[in-house]
């Protein structure tokens, strides 16, 4: 396969990385500081939700370099190899693990609904646990098809 014809979703997966560290920067401290206004008896509170979103940051961005490691094996064509299963299984636990760390921080966007009286900011609170458990499920499918592709073209190559 040619070596350029991932360059486009290359290119992609690395600009997919500055949003959100923008966010990280910009939107954390800011929702940090929401949150202490909204909790004032809990001091440790904007520490808390700065550290569950900087904390899931370090997995998407480890999602985005084994989906950049994909898009290599693709072109160095072992895109059917143990190692893209690998990547795939990591990309699923990274995907779970930012949801799960979404999911903490629920109860703070309830908070905010109830402050602003604006009840679809709760549905905006489920945006990335919701996508992210869509991307790990997508993950698993993709996991378990290649891993069956895998085996059959192990098969094949027995027989033959």
């Amino acid at each position: 396969m040619e070596r350029g014809s991932t360059l486009f979703l290359k290119l992609t997966v690395i600009l997919m990385g500055i949003p959100v560290l923008a966010l990280c920067i910009f939107f954390v401290p800011e929702l940090a500081e929401l949150a202490a206004k909204l909790l004032p008896k809990f001091s440790f509170i904007n520490y808390l939700v700065s550290i569950i979103f900087w904390a899931s940051a370090i997995p998407y961005y480890f999602a985005l370099y084994q989906a950049f490691k994909l898009l290599r094996y693709i072109d160095k064509n072992e895109a059917f190899s143990e190692i893209s299963v690998v990547a795939l299984r990591k990309i699923k636990h990274c995907a779970i693990s930012i949801s799960a760390l979404h999911v903490l921080v629920l109860p703070l966007f309830y908070l905010f609904a109830e402050a602003d009286d604006a009840p679809g900011v709760i549905f905006v609170g489920c945006v990335v646990p919701f996508a992210s458990i869509v991307i790990a499920v997508f993950a698993a499918v993709l996991q378990r098809l290649l891993k069956e592709a895998i085996d059959i073209k192990s098969e094949n190559d027995l027989t033959v």
